[in-house]
C-alpha cells in the first residue's frame, strides 16, 4: 500500500475529520519520481478542541510515527478545530516553503 493511502487511513480513523487535505509534495524536492517523502496536511477535527497547537501536532505525529520514522522525510501540517476552520478557510494559505536541499541548493 502507498504511504499516502496509509496516512489517509490513519488520519480518518484517528481524528474523524470534518475536512482534510493531504498533498504529496515530493515532486517539488530532490527525490526520485514517484517518491512519497514530503507531505502537506491540513486536518480539521473536533478532536483538537481545547488542545494547543503543539499538542495537536504531537497527536498527528504520534498517529503517523511509523511513517515519520520510515520513508517520510517532511510533514508540513496544520490541525484546526471546525470553528477555527470556519473563521479562516477563505483566507487560509497552506503553502510549503521552497525546497532548498539536495541538488536544488546548487
Amino acid at each position: 500500500m502507498k504511504i499516502e493511502q496509509i496516512i489517509r487511513q490513519k488520519i480518518e480513523a484517528s481524528f474523524h475529520p470534518e475536512y482534510y487535505e493531504l498533498e504529496n509534495e515530493s515532486s517539488k524536492h530532490s527525490v526520485p519520481p514517484g517518491s512519497e517523502t514530503h507531505f502537506r496536511l491540513l486536518v480539521v477535527s473536533g478532536h483538537f478542541a481545547g488542545l494547543s497547537r503543539i499538542d495537536r501536532q504531537r497527536q498527528v505525529n504520534s498517529v503517523l510515527a511509523a511513517e515519520l520514522n520510515g520513508g517520510v522525510h517532511a510533514l508540513s501540517q496544520r490541525a484546526l478545530t471546525p470553528e477555527e476552520w470556519e473563521k479562516t478557510k477563505d483566507q487560509f494559505p497552506m503553502v510549503s516553503p521552497e525546497c532548498r536541499g539536495g541538488s536544488k541548493s546548487r
